[in-house]
């Protein structure tokens, strides 16, 4: 079915031509486009980077008169023809998997970080969001994003006389955002339902256009909502836990409405974390009507459907709601549009389905609700596995059924000019739009000298940035003309800058470098070898914590020996963000291991040539050789013990002033520091193209997307005949699953093996659906040893007992083996639909 969707039509007029480059983010990573608006309104252009503001500003005599200039229109021109060729060109997604059974991707997300003329995002969830979409668009891989218009959006910072955090929330009006109402064919503004008991509330949609990829965005701010309900979609990350369900409801449950209202049928729906697992509900609930089986079979068709990925390291982080607050939202949606009790809704966000006090987490019902879920790095995956252990009681860590595709960003998003100059010279135009092979050896013929020239215009550029910032800052506090001309003489071209910009929050451990600021400010003013620190973060409003370590960096700051060797820019957003990646000399980051999920800020400096010094968490601990950064930490947890924080941050101060200055300042007769461009270059060769959104989304197609679509294509055909078939097997298995028993089991040795015999009693239960199996703990960080054991022939005397045979080799001790039985069907995911396991007690 077609998409009855708004699509600007396209104008050979120049204003016409001008606004359909406006309306499609791609501008956000195609530095030719800079060029156009920086003409139409260059101060505006300068603060807001948001060209469909530039558009509607600019006086109609000025437009006209650009439009009149040849070379002007030459480039919109070409950009526009460059835009439609690059729709109508097949992808590496058509390339690569042409008559494959996807169509499209449904990208379910909280928050989007797509360009700071947008700003609905918070900062790392939609950091992962914004950038893969754009991925997909240059991949040609079918997703549509589907989230929340926020009338607010997060909030802004400022920083107060006494160095505290004030938060401000300014409008966003939808005429100044690049969007548009998403309209059906009769040019009518598409509206969702949502029914709850006594009222209705009204979800519009909006239309975002990334490239080849589309977002719809919801939004309640309808005048025919009662007041209370047109603020649902106001703020994100606001208000209380009652906010926070409708806002989920609305992302998950009328997010899917709309697919369905505007004949998408994604055969994918992709819960980028929790917030959005009411989709899985409200999917089952669609096949429900439209195929007219009950629940139980829909959520078995749909889930193989359905991926879960999860942000969260620890799991107090994920969202939770009261059995009250669910009874008076949800309970008659169970009952009367699921048409199950509402006690089975509720189990699905239980660890103990039986305790009725228990609160409903969201991250249970999305791992439940979904055929596969993966963390986002390697590590994370493993504390996945640790934190969803719970829903999967004596099954080992290692088979808890959550792997891990590690995050990446968007790399022609993040690079500057500059760089992506440097980039296209080496490796072509179309470096970030296939597989990226080829990259890593072009990268590598980069001389020295242009290396470092790249480094150097870059932190030139930064610093004329952030003198340009202050002024325009002290001008607004009513400065004096004086203090306002020292500031555009701050900080220095030729310094060593290290930067530091993310939340704050205790866990990321901001103030390490302050743990002795008496040593860092030796460090920051050795007069041989400067060092000079850029500073940015905001903490959420609530953190007391995070608000007062940005305190004590102001503080800090703010003392006359410190205040010409660093900054701190207030209000850290996407734009800044931006520039101080583009810029940084060396990117510092501090989590307290293994509570950084994954982290992307310091991916985004590989592109530019800047260098890591971080933990030894998230995605540094895969990326880390000493060939292309530093690392802090041992590469193990130690909690929020204050005697290793100051171990690291001596570590921290150790490693700074033993290699990484002196590296820094190292400089052959050119004047080059060539260990550090050495540096410079491996991590810019082997790093940018393994940590790029690129290899994420193809990660995601290959390992995901398309096994999904597969699965759940299976399931649903010949009238859900395979989904069926699945839930009686589940059915059967928790019939008889209590019954199940091991006889004796004997050891044999043979030779240099060992024979195991397990007689196995199976009750009723059909001895296909189980498999007996010898297991074995991995060693070294292996995978664990799961070896079948043979059926032989039927126990005599027994209703359904069978004797099991298996031989173990020498290269492993018998003893490491032990029988046990697992479910088993062909097309399902174990444990995850099956979580039953039956062990041998030894006895």
């Amino acid at each position: 079915m077609s998409n009855p969707t708004y699509t600007a039509r396209p104008s050979e007029t120049a204003e016409g031509a001008l606004a359909e480059l406006a309306l499609d983010l791609r501008w956000s990573w195609n530095h030719s486009a800079d060029a156009i608006w920086e003409r139409l309104e260059p101060d505006l252009w300068d603060a807001t980077h948001n060209p469909w503001v530039v558009l509607q500003t600019v006086s109609e005599e000025k437009l006209r008169a650009l439009t009149g200039d040849a070379d002007f229109r030459k480039l919109v021109d070409e950009l526009v023809r460059e835009r439609r060729d690059a729709e109508q060109c097949a992808g590496w997604f058509q390339e690569t998997h042409r008559g494959a059974c996807l169509r499209m991707i449904a990208y379910f997300s909280m928050e989007f970080m797509l360009s700071e003329a947008l700003p609905i995002y918070s900062g790392g969830l939609g950091n992962v969001a914004g950038d893969q979409m754009k991925a997909a668009s240059n991949l040609s891989v079918p997703v549509v994003g589907v989230g929340l218009l926020y009338q607010q959006g997060y909030f802004r910072q400022e920083i107060d006389a006494e160095g505290r955090q004030q938060a401000l929330y300014p409008f966003n009006d939808p005429l100044h955002l690049p969007i548009r109402p998403v309209r059906d064919r009769k040019g009518e503004w598409v509206r969702v339902r949502l029914e709850r008991p006594g009222f209705v509330v009204w979800v519009r949609a909006w239309q975002v256009q990334v490239g080849r990829a589309r977002i719809y965005l919801l939004d309640t701010n309808d005048p025919a909502n009662l007041p209370s309900h047109r603020g649902i979609t106001g703020e994100l990350y606001g208000g209380d836990a009652e906010l926070r369900l409708k806002q989920e409801l609305v992302l998950g449950t009328a997010g899917w409405r709309l697919t369905q209202a505007l004949g998408l049928e994604p055969e994918v729906c992709h819960l980028n974390e929790g917030h959005a697992a009411f989709a899985v509900l409200e999917r089952a609930r669609s096949y429900m009507v439209e195929h007219h089986q009950p629940f139980e079979l829909a959520l078995a068709v749909t889930r193989a459907g359905n991926l879960f990925t999860t942000h969260t390291p620890v799991e107090a982080g994920f969202d939770r709601f009261s059995p009250g607050l669910m009874q008076k939202y949800l309970k008659n949606y169970a009952e009367t549009k699921l048409e199950i009790p509402f006690e089975s809704l509720m189990a699905l966000g239980r660890s103990n389905p039986g305790d009725a006090s228990e609160p409903f987490n969201m991250a249970y019902l999305a791992l439940r609700g979904s055929g596969a879920a993966n963390g986002v790095s390697r590590l994370h995956g493993e504390v996945s596995r640790r934190i969803f252990q719970v829903l999967f009681p004596r099954w080992p860590q290692a088979e808890v059924p959550v792997t891990h595709i590690t995050n990446g960003v968007h790399m022609p998003t993040w690079d500057s000019a500059a760089a992506d100059g440097l980039w296209e010279r080496a490796c072509g135009k179309q470096r970030w739009s296939s597989t990226m092979e080829g990259n890593e050896e072009n990268l590598r013929r980069v001389s020295d000298a242009e290396l470092w020239h790249l480094r150097t215009e870059a932190l030139k550029s930064l610093i004329q940035y952030v003198r340009k910032w202050l002024q325009r800052l002290l001008a607004s506090y009513g400065a004096p003309e004086e203090r306002i001309a020292q500031a555009g003489r701050i900080l220095d071209s030729n310094t060593l800058t290290i930067g530091f910009a993310r939340r704050f929050a205790t866990y990321k451990r901001p103030n390490l470098l302050l743990h002795d600021p008496e040593r860092l400010l030796r460090i920051l003013t050795n007069p041989q070898r400067p060092v000079q620190l850029i500073l940015a973060g905001k903490a959420h409003p609530q953190d007391a914590a995070g608000q007062a370590m940005i305190q004590q960096w102001i503080r800090f700051i703010r003392r006359p020996d410190v205040r010409p060797h660093a900054i701190f820019l207030s209000d850290y957003d996407m734009l800044m963000a931006e520039r101080l990646v583009q810029g940084i000399d060396v990117w510092v980051n501090t989590p307290r291991r293994p509570w950084e999920a994954s982290g992307t800020s310091g991916m985004k400096v590989l592109v530019n040539g800047g260098l890591n010094l971080s933990e030894l968490d998230g995605w540094w601990a895969e990326a880390y050789t000493p060939d292309v950064g530093w690392a802090l930490g041992d590469g193990k947890e130690h909690g929020d013990d204050p005697a290793w924080d100051a171990a690291e941050a001596n570590a921290l101060y150790d490693l700074l002033e033993r290699e990484v200055v002196p590296a820094f300042y190292s400089r052959d007769e050119r004047g080059i520091p060539t260990g550090w461009v050495a540096r410079m270059r491996e991590s810019m060769a082997r790093l940018t193209s393994a940590f790029s959104s690129n290899r994420v989304v193809r990660e995601y197609t290959e390992k995901c997307y398309l096994p999904a679509a597969a699965a759940y294509c299976a399931r649903a055909a010949d009238r859900s005949q395979a989904g069926a078939e699945l839930l009686r097997w589940q059915q059967e298995l928790a019939k008889h699953w209590p019954k199940l028993r091991f006889g004796s089991v004997t050891r044999e040795p043979q030779g240099e093996q060992t024979l195991f015999r397990a007689q196995v009693y199976l009750d009723d239960l059909d001895p296909d659906a189980v498999r007996v199996e010898l297991y074995a703990d991995g060693r070294d960080g292996a995978e664990p040893v799961r070896m079948p054991m043979n059926r032989g022939d039927r126990l005599v005397g027994s209703a359904n007992g069978f004797l099991y045979t298996a031989q173990v080799p020498a290269n492993r001790p018998w003893t490491d083996f032990t029988p046990r039985v697992v479910p088993f069907k062909d097309g399902a995911s174990v444990p995850l639909e099956a979580p039953f396991i039956l062990w041998w007690d030894g006895n």
